[in-house]
């Protein structure tokens, strides 16, 4: 079957968004987020580029395995070796996810804001619906030039108060520098230590930070173990919850009015079986008979 190129699929009624994604704090899960809510809108049926600008650090392009497929990067369209479309590595479990990796070696990395700028644009004639900017951890000329070209911002962070301070930081930054539309996330959610009152909740957080909450991702060994693999928890033929989450969140984020799936609850009796139903609904049971 011919794979069509971003090009042959704009729907002329799609807004197109450029999203960066940031969180003041390095460690908080924010590439891992990038590459699942990618994912996920791309096998949802939309048009997906993820640009890596933590130059130094990036890491986009192991969490989808894609390391070695990286022939060009964003440096080299700058400097004419290549055209976009070359620099762009298509996915292979999913045609519609992109990644474009700004420069492999920080030493040569000289973009600036105006750069940034000119990259959204050239991706958006490509007709891309979503595009999403891995930003560089901290507040320093990197997250500065990444938050150039978006148009909105998410906020990753964890229920610990040194995340969330940095956050509400990055908030304030944001809405300095124009991004007034900016959503929230919250990662490695544990509802026994919430139950505890050893942990921050969802309600906490988004009290603190005053931001739309788009999404929760439970704390989940399959993370882990998703990021050694290469492959994003939503590339599960039966996924896990967090990778549920993460499906939800997708849809959240394209204005549909998904319930937020709850983790203010401990994960077992009831609200375990609840997951089992909801993963049955939306991917079969595992049942053979």
């Amino acid at each position: 079957m011919e794979v069509m190129s971003p090009k042959t699929v704009k729907n002329s009624s799609q807004r197109l968004r450029a999203i960066v994604v940031t969180s003041g704090k390095g460690g908080v899960g924010k590439s891992t987020t990038t590459a699942n809510l990618g994912m996920a809108l791309g096998l949802q049926g939309h048009q997906v580029v993820l640009i890596d600008a933590d130059i130094g650090l990036r890491n986009l392009d192991l969490l989808l395995q894609l390391e070695n497929r990286i022939v060009y990067t964003a440096m080299d369209v700058f400097n004419g070796d290549c055209r976009l479309e070359q620099a762009l590595v298509k996915h292979p479990r999913c045609r519609n996810l992109a990644l474009l990796t700004l420069s492999k070696n920080r030493d040569k990395f000289n973009i600036n804001s105006q750069g940034m700028q000119n990259l959204i644009k050239d991706l958006k004639d490509c007709n891309y619906e979503f595009i999403f900017i891995d930003c560089p951890a901290g507040v320093d000329v990197g997250f500065v030039n990444a938050i150039a070209a978006a148009e909105e911002a998410l906020i990753v962070t964890t229920p610990e108060v040194t995340a969330v301070r940095d956050a509400d930081r990055v908030a304030g930054l944001l809405e300095a520098n124009g991004l007034k539309k900016v959503s929230l996330l919250i990662n490695r959610i544990q509802p026994d230590l919430i139950e505890q009152g050893k942990a921050l909740s969802a309600g906490d957080i988004q009290d603190m930070l005053g931001l739309p909450l788009i999404g929760i991702i439970s704390e989940d060994s399959e993370v882990s173990a998703s990021v050694n693999l290469g492959q994003p928890v939503v590339l599960r033929k039966r996924s896990s919850l967090p990778g549920l989450c993460f499906e939800n969140a997708a849809r959240r984020f394209t204005g549909k009015q998904d319930f937020l799936i709850d983790l203010e609850t401990p994960y077992k009796g009831l609200f375990k079986r609840t997951i089992e139903r909801v993963q049955d609904f939306f991917l079969g049971s595992e049942n053979t008979n």
